[in-house]
């Protein structure tokens, strides 16, 4: 069991599913699933692969 300590109240948390403390409630900042992964990626490294992804469409569909 690995031991995750809590950047508000500085108590450990032995649960590894756990996503909020269990002493102070707050949230562990852990990544939950696509949607907690996207929460703590860097947003414009998202955004620019979605705009490079978005003109590489637009140049396959010209060339067609």
């Amino acid at each position: 069991m690995s031991e995750h300590i809590c950047p508000n109240c500085k108590e450990p948390n032995h649960d590894d599913d756990a996503l909020l403390c269990i002493y102070c409630g707050e949230s562990l900042r852990r990544e939950s699933g696509i949607i907690g992964r996207m929460k703590y990626t860097h947003h414009k490294s998202i955004f620019v692969t979605a705009i490079i992804l978005i003109v590489l469409a637009f140049c396959v569909l010209m060339l067609r």
